[in-house]
């Protein structure tokens, strides 16, 4: 099934993309790496080596579609190229001038997007990025970002004058938020760079075209729906230990990349504030928006999160996305009458406050174990609104960056995915066929097994005073306490 979807109204709709075209829920297995772009750009398939927004016989490798230099010698230079792209960003992608276009936030939100599926939409291997892809991405990356170091805040300063008189004045820093996430942001996008640099000398597993014969491709030949991916191999008796361990390890590694980009973005969100349109299309009650089966499952007295999903139809993507919709639908509406200052609401309410309180906490856990359970279904429709009616060009840069880092994370994620399937396959063709199965739920699932690792990425999320250093500070601890708790068992066992 297509996996790109798309919402337009009057060109100013949000809409939805992906990097690839994939099947299946939202997990590992099923490849469903979302690039979910907003704004009034028109949108060509990814994983079809079409740039968004652009001529659809374009290869994502090509740079910006640009008139060429104004004295007709060669290419347009970095200069006129950089002028071109903040000249479509000021006039908010309406090249008419008429003043129709989308906000400025709305407008670097869909520039970062499109880039990024550009450059990284077809990296349907485990290899290095190209010499001039990565220039280019780092190139883009940096004129886009460079807006950030103008947005400012005023704070207190101690200032000592010629004659000894010490007086405070109030200076201009770039804003709080900024400062702190787009170095962690910039670090995350160099460490996945980084990690796809590792597999340059592999020679363990390599690559069979989609075209090749069915005799090539052997057992490990692709029975899922993404058949413009090329087939991994690996030798007749699969990877040798020391190969599949440090592939483990890269796995590991890109693993928590993906969970500090998941919480960084979700953070930012949570921060952006609920537009009108979305508020005034809720229903009335919570009780509305779940339906009767839903809300007596959450509001029953012996309530459990994982119980409740269990009982849920998580079958298909769709599913899973009401679900989210229905729920995060029913929180902000309990959260409204909560904070409403109109008290006669309280007299006419069939539900205390404690207990709404108590309600909107459960759905909020409900949404935390979806939201890593599975890491690539679209956006809800409560974040589309945000991102498609946000003014702050702060908040549109940090989230639209922190999405495609968690992308492009997801994307090499399931390139190891690959390659472990293949390996499994060569020692065991059985199991191999068992893990296909298996990859829907549990890969994903494992991004949080326990209920401490969802709790320390939820404290993440709510904390903004956590540092990305904090969250693979704690990343690094749990291996060190799970190495020291093997060699406990090992030596108990002697």
């Amino acid at each position: 099934m297509h996996r790109e979807e798309m919402l337009e109204d009057s060109g100013n709709r949000a809409h939805t993309l992906s990097f690839e075209d994939a099947g299946g829920g939202g997990s590992l297995a099923d490849d469903k790496v979302l690039v979910r772009s907003q704004g009034s750009t028109t949108a060509s398939d990814a994983s079809e080596g079409q740039q968004i927004g652009t001529a659809p016989d374009r290869l994502p490798e090509e740079g910006p579609k640009s008139r060429p230099r104004k004295d007709g010698n060669g290419p347009p230079s970095d200069m006129e190229l950089m002028k071109e792209k903040f000249a479509k960003l000021l006039l908010g992608e309406d090249m008419s001038g008429a003043g129709t276009g989308v906000s400025s936030a709305l407008a670097l939100s869909n520039a970062i997007t499109n880039l990024a599926a550009s450059v990284f939409g077809e990296q349907w291997r485990l290899e290095p990025m190209s010499a001039e892809r990565k220039a280019r991405w780092r190139k883009e990356i940096d004129w886009l970002l460079s807006v950030t170091d103008h947005i400012v805040e005023f704070v207190a300063s101690q200032q000592t004058s010629d004659d000894g008189k010490h007086m405070e004045i109030m200076i201009t820093q770039q804003r709080k938020d900024l400062r702190m996430n787009i170095p962690a942001l910039r670090k995350l996008d160099a460490m996945l760079i980084e990690y796809l640099d590792n597999f340059k000398d592999q020679k363990e597993f390599w690559y069979v075209s989609r075209d090749a014969d069915e005799s090539e491709k052997g057992n490990a030949q692709r029975t899922d729906d993404k058949w413009w991916l090329p087939t991994v191999r690996v030798p007749p008796n699969g990877l040798s230990e020391a190969s599949r361990k440090w592939i483990q390890h890269q796995k590991e590694l890109v693993n928590q990349v993906l969970k500090a980009a998941m919480a960084i973005n979700a953070n930012v969100l949570m921060e952006m504030e609920i537009p009108e349109d979305y508020i005034e299309s809720l229903p009335k009650n919570g009780r509305s928006s779940l339906g009767d089966a839903l809300y007596r499952n959450i509001t029953e007295e012996d309530f459990d999160a994982e119980a409740f999903l269990e009982s849920a139809d998580l079958s298909t993507e769709h599913k899973i996305l009401d679900l989210k919709d229905r729920i995060e639908a029913s929180v902000v509406i309990w959260k409204r009458k909560m904070h409403n200052k109109d008290v006669k609401s309280s007299w006419v309410s069939a539900v205390s406050w404690g207990k709404r309180e108590q309600f909107e906490d459960r759905a909020e856990t409900i949404l935390l174990i979806l939201k890593h359970r599975f890491p690539g279904i679209p956006q809800s429709q409560l974040d589309i609104s945000k991102i498609q009616y946000n003014k702050d060009v702060g908040y549109s840069i940090l989230e639209s960056y922190s999405r495609i880092l968690e992308s492009l994370a997801f994307t090499v994620m399931s390139r190891i995915e690959d390659v472990l399937r293949a390996d499994s396959l060569a020692q065991d063709p059985a199991h191999g066929k068992l893990l296909d199965s298996e990859q829907v739920t549990g890969t994903a699932k494992s991004l949080v097994d326990t209920a401490e690792e969802t709790e320390k990425l939820n404290k993440l999320e709510s904390n903004g005073s956590m540092t990305l250093s904090d969250f693979m500070e704690w990343e690094m601890d749990q291996d060190t306490e799970t190495k020291e708790e093997e060699e406990e068992e090992s030596g108990n066992l002697d």
